[in-house]
């Protein structure tokens, strides 16, 4: 595959700066490996069972996300600090792509704006179809519920600590607000490898386990993507391969994967990457 540099794009004319936004008022929240249901809390209604079956794919991507023009700007100590600038994007449907860049090159702006936590000073979002800038506060939890999943770096900080594997699976099923469905809980523990957990505690799981277990936990109900910030970076090499399978075997299934790294063996495996400089795209592919 041929790695290619993003041409430099046409800077805003003189004078017309990108709206500048406060900063960022703190890390996401910590619960379940779902955006929607760590913001917003169980949801009621919703389709009537967690299954479907896997997703044929066309010879076309279909996309499951997309930025185009993308800025932010916070103000930090009454200065503007760019964070993002003129970010263009497609995220694919059943692909990992891989966010890469040092630190505080945009990475993690870029995954809270995907994840709809925030709003881009510039620039569009698309979720699937549907333009996400005019979408209210309440359109925009019902996206994080139905069409979004979330991994924490921290294994721990995906899941519930007196839940074991199996009712991880059925709670993150009821916050989509699906009933949950037997058949799917038991097809993700066999997928995964953790059909042996079945009855395990977090506590009582390696971290490559968990990382896992959150790995199915984000994909019930069949998200149009699944944000994962440094979900290897605290499992060593073997953990850390057992979660790249599980994202190619799900993203199989049709769910885009965006994952944030430092990790060269993350960066290996992707179909896709997009690498960060100061906030501008340097290499896309």
């Amino acid at each position: 595959m041929t790695h290619r540099a993003v041409p430099d794009r046409p800077r805003r004319a003189a004078g017309s700066p990108a709206p500048v936004a406060p900063a960022p008022g703190g890390p996401l929240p910590v619960g379940p490996a779902l955006v929607g249901p760590a913001l917003v809390g169980p949801a009621s209604g919703g389709p009537a069972s967690g299954g479907s079956a896997p997703v044929d794919l066309p010879d076309r991507p279909v996309m499951a996300a997309a930025c185009n023009d993308l800025t932010k700007v916070y103000r930090v100590a009454g200065a503007p600090v760019t964070a993002l600038d003129g970010v263009d994007k497609d995220f694919p449907a059943g692909a990992v792509t891989t966010v890469v860049g040092p630190s505080g090159s945009g990475k993690s702006s870029l995954l809270r704006i995907l994840a709809l936590v925030d709003r881009p000073s510039t620039g569009s979002v698309r979720i699937r179809r549907e333009e996400v800038g005019c979408v209210g506060i309440r359109g925009r939890r019902l996206l994080r519920r139905t069409e979004i999943g979330y991994l924490f770096q921290d294994p721990t900080a995906n899941l519930v600590a007196d839940l074991d594997a199996t009712e991880q699976l059925r709670f993150a099923a009821r916050l989509r607000g699906l009933r949950p469905d037997p058949a799917e809980v038991t097809r993700l523990l066999v997928l995964l490898g953790l059909e042996h957990r079945a009855r395990h505690l977090p506590a009582q799981l390696s971290g490559g386990e968990q990382q896992r277990l959150a790995v199915a936990c984000s994909v019930l109900g069949r998200p149009s993507i699944v944000i994962a910030d440094e979900p290897t970076a605290e499992l060593d090499s073997a953990a850390a391969d057992r979660v790249l399978e599980a994202f190619a075997d799900l993203g199989g299934e049709g769910v885009a994967f965006v994952v944030s790294s430092h990790d060269p063996r993350v960066v290996e495996r992707t179909d896709h990457l997009l690498r960060l400089d100061r906030g501008r795209p340097v290499e896309s592919w």
